[in-house]
């Protein structure tokens, strides 16, 4: 495993971070993608390369096509493979529904999911040379049930899900498996730009069945799993990760 290659985006902070150091430890090097936080993904670099792997930070916002064509060639220069993409990178505009706008919606809908369509594209072409690969992509809630000001961000990890069956069964000839991870609230940096972020921390910490909200460790350890061999014949699934809360009416 020592010379296989994943690409997580999003991988300076939170989840995406997470996951990057998880795999690392596991024996991968890692491909680092930021939009904006480039200390933090540096940083998370210095943490990989001290675990012995090594570290491509590329910043590309996985929102605009010809920058993730750029990304793909530069991980192609430098590893010449790739093994694992984490679709991790997210953004979006939180407002009520009247209150949104034509450019809210596209910035939403092309980093949250345009981005696993097309960065899925490009990461088949180079798992393919090695035979195959595994895909595993960020979802919420939000994707299934309402949420508060959260219309676009839920319209597009819905757009994810429904993109991650129609991945999941086109390549699968190509030995690439496709799953997806939702999330219950997770006390992450992205939950400190909800303006309600406090009800939903309360409501997690109060109505989750499993009598704790969810930790950010519990969707990397869900991710992992789907991205080991023994996930290998779940294909196009997203498992939700929630602590039951999503079974309350």
């Amino acid at each position: 495993m020592s010379q296989k290659v994943a690409l997580v985006t999003g991988s300076s902070r939170g989840i995406g971070r997470a996951t990057a150091l998880r795999l690392a430890e596991q024996g991968y090097d890692i491909v680092i993608n930021y939009a904006r936080s480039k200390k933090a993904a540096l940083d998370t670099a210095a943490e990989i390369e001290a675990l012995g792997r090594k570290a491509l930070v590329v910043k590309a916002n996985v929102g605009d096509v010809e920058k993730i064509k750029i990304m793909f060639e530069e991980i192609n220069e430098h590893f010449g493979r790739l093994d694992i993409f984490v679709s991790n990178a997210a953004s979006g505009v939180l407002r009520p529904i009247m209150e949104l706008e034509e450019s809210h919606w596209d910035w939403t809908m092309n980093i949250n999911s345009k981005a696993l369509l097309f960065c899925a594209q490009e990461a088949a072409k180079l798992m393919e040379k090695n035979g195959g690969g595994k895909i595993v992509s960020i979802s919420s809630l939000g994707a299934i049930r309402y949420l508060e000001n959260y219309t676009t961000v839920g319209v597009s990890k819905a757009a994810i899900e429904a993109l991650t069956r129609y991945l999941a069964v086109e390549l699968a000839p190509k030995n690439i498996v496709v799953n997806a991870v939702s999330g219950g609230a997770v006390d992450t940096e992205a939950l400190k730009h909800f303006p309600n972020r406090e009800e939903l921390l309360a409501e997690a910490r109060t109505k989750t069945p499993a009598g704790k909200m969810v930790e950010i460790e519990d969707m990397v350890n869900t991710v992992m799993f789907l991205l080991s061999e023994d996930a290998s014949m779940i294909r196009g699934q997203t498992i939700i990760v929630d602590g039951g809360i999503s079974l309350l009416v």
